[in-house]
This record gives structure tokens, C-alpha cells and sequence, in this order.
């Protein structure tokens, strides 16, 4: 068909992982071609400063690092198409994928990212960036010796709960159970921390609503489970921890996964970030459950690119 976009490298997603794939694919000569996905950038563009960049000691942005990163890309020509993939078919060579337009390609390189799971309140999305967040380890030193909250009651949040409560005065953690679903030796901590630390249990209780003013976060209003109380709670900062999504619906039943997130070869032994079909690739959050990090990702991307680069030489 003259309508379908046939490419050697096909990259999928905008991320760290995303663009650092495109610069050293493109510094190899493979002429990548990136497939943005709906959030060009990523998650990064939802975050404000950015302090855990090795290099970039002041005043860096999520936007500002992504945008960085784009140029980067484009100086190696990287071609970059805003488009979205709404299906994949791997079960013959060259592989295919359909969005707004059609493409082929001999290798792929997955960096669809993981997004992260809110609780949909009007308030949260108002403050997002300004005091809600979904990553301690990625702003929780904004809120050194502050008050802040973190919600939910599996291993994500007890595990942000107990990272923050060295860094925050107080943390808050807020659960709409009376127990706890993370791992027994974590939930042993957090119980450890709240006898001898500074970790505050509120169970039986959901977020009703976040407040604050024009500078950000101010407190919390709680609401009892099973009854209308509620009670207000003062915090600076709120980190909502009730799980991650892999984006990774469209690959479902082409590539074998682990609780949603990509599966791949892993080890020391070269090739890495191939998935269970051969010149399929991943690389960041949408393989990686662990570390979420802009560096991580980074990392894996460039990974990935040089796993793709010996697979198209050796076709």
C-alpha cells in the first residue's frame, strides 16, 4: 500500500528513554523515526524542577529538559511524528502499527512509559505540580523538614511513606482500609516508624479534597469511610501512591508481560531490552516497575538503540 510508512528504526514514545534511543540511533546513521504518543515528553512534562539530573545543578524543569532533549534528537535528524498507535500486529515481518497513519518497520523500540494512577478529584489536578505529586524520590526533598501526606495502602505507598519520613517533619499517611496490603517487612517498618517515628496513620479514611492557595498545596480534608465526618488536615505537600499503569494495552497478547510492564531479556550478556519477539525492544518505565527515574530511563534507551543498531546489522 502507497500510503504505508516504511522505517528501519521505529522509536515509540517521547520520554528520556524515547529520546535518548532517537540520539544514539541517529548518531549510528539508522535514520529512527519517533512516534511521539499523546503526551509528547512524557511524564517529565507534568513535573517542575528537576534537582536529580547529574550536570544541571540550577533551576532545571520537566518541560525544559524535555524540550532540551527533543533538540538534541533533532540535531542527529531524528524525524518526529505526532501521532499515536492505537494497534500493533507482530506476527509477521515487517512489523506494523496503525495510528493515524500506517507504518512499517524492521525494529522497534518501545518507550511508551508507565502513567501514573490518580484519584480523579478536580482539586488534585488543580495543584498537580504544586504540591501533588506521584514520586517521592522525585520531589520529595521540596518538602524537607515540612508536613506532607501520601495516599494509599499497598507497597507503592508505605515505601513512599517511609522514604519521605526522612526527609519531611511528618508524614501523613493517609488509607481507606484499617490494614495495610504492602509486603509484611514493609508494613513492619512503616508500624515501626509510626511507634518510634514521625509516620501518622489516618485508616479508614479517603482524600475528599485538596486545599491551597495561589503558591500550592495547604492541607487536606479527609472523609471517614462510612459516615459524613470529615476533618482537615495541614500538609505542604500531598503524594498520591495508589500505583502506576504500564501503557502497554495495545501490545497485549503480541508481547509476554509481568503485571502489565514489558518483559525482557535483562542479564549481562548483551541484548538486553529485547522483548519476547526478536527486534522488538523496550526500554524505561514501561519495563520497569522498580526505578521510574528520568535517568534510569535514559539509560535503557540508550540500551536499547544499540541492541536494535547489532540486530539491523546482522539482518
Amino acid at each position: 500500500m502507497s500510503d504505508v510508512r516504511h522505517c528501519p528504526l521505529l522509536i515509540l514514545g517521547s520520554g528520556p528513554a524515547g529520546y535518548t534511543a532517537a540520539v544514539y540511533a541517529a548518531r549510528a546513521n539508522l535514520k529512527p523515526v519517533m512516534i511521539t504518543g499523546m503526551q509528547q515528553g512524557g511524564q517529565l512534562t507534568t513535573t517542575t524542577d528537576v534537582e536529580n539530573w547529574p550536570g544541571d545543578a540550577d533551576d532545571l524543569t520537566g518541560p525544559a529538559l524535555m524540550e532540551r532533549m527533543q533538540k538534541h534528537a533533532e540535531k542527529f535528524d531524528t524525524e518526529i511524528i505526532f501521532d499515536h498507535i492505537e494497534s500493533v500486529d507482530f506476527s509477521s515481518k515487517p512489523y506494523k502499527l496503525t495510528g493515524s497513519s500506517e507504518y512499517t518497520c524492521d525494529a522497534l523500540i518501545i518507550c511508551t512509559g508507565a502513567s501514573a494512577q490518580y484519584l480523579g478529584l478536580p482539586s488534585e489536578e488543580a495543584f498537580m505540580g504544586r504540591g501533588v505529586s506521584a514520586c517521592a524520590t522525585c520531589d520529595g526533598f521540596f518538602y524537607k523538614n515540612q508536613k506532607v501526606a501520601v495516599v494509599g495502602g499497598g507497597n507503592t505507598a508505605v515505601e513512599e511513606a517511609l522514604y519521605l519520613s526522612n526527609i519531611a517533619s511528618e508524614v501523613h499517611l493517609i488509607h481507606r482500609r484499617d490494614t495495610f496490603r504492602s509486603e509484611k517487612i514493609l508494613t513492619d517498618r512503616l508500624y515501626e516508624k509510626v511507634a518510634n517515628g514521625n509516620i501518622v496513620l489516618h485508616t479508614d479514611r479517603t482524600l475528599d479534597e485538596v486545599l491551597g492557595d495561589n503558591m500550592g498545596v495547604t492541607g487536606l480534608r479527609l472523609k471517614e469511610m462510612g459516615s459524613d465526618a470529615t476533618e482537615e488536615l495541614e500538609v505542604s505537600g500531598v503524594f498520591i501512591a495508589i500505583g502506576h499503569k504500564p501503557n502497554t494495552d495495545i501490545f497485549k497478547d503480541q508481547l509476554d508481560m509481568k503485571d502489565g510492564y514489558l518483559t525482557i531479556q535483562s542479564g549481562t550478556q548483551g541484548n538486553a531490552t529485547q522483548t519476547s519477539v526478536e527486534g522488538v525492544f523496550a526500554a524505561g518505565d514501561v519495563a520497569d516497575h522498580i526505578y521510574r527515574q528520568a535517568i534510569t530511563s535514559a539509560g535503557a534507551g540508550c540500551m536499547a538503540a544499540l541492541d536494535s543498531e547489532r540486530y539491523l546489522d546482522a539482518l
